[in-house]
């Protein structure tokens, strides 16, 4: 368990590689995608932490293809 003072935030984890996002994929609970014209925003939920990483729509597309966990679009 994440050791924090108790009733504080958790903070969502800005991803700032391609390798990174696709490491996480495998162990994620569900995943969101944002998009905003040409740019989506993706986020991971896994049992800790909440990851987010900002690409563009096209990749975001190819990323999430085959990830077992649900994913949904905002």
């Amino acid at each position: 368990m994440i050791n924090r003072p108790k009733g504080a935030p958790f903070m969502p984890r800005e991803l700032k590689s391609k390798e990174e996002f696709e490491k996480l994929l495998e162990s994620a609970t569900e995943v969101r995608v944002s998009r905003h014209g040409d740019e989506a925003k993706v986020k991971l939920r896994t049992r800790d932490f909440l990851y987010t990483f900002k690409t563009t729509s096209e990749d975001a597309d190819s990323l999430v293809k085959g990830t077992k966990a649900p994913v949904v679009e905002l």
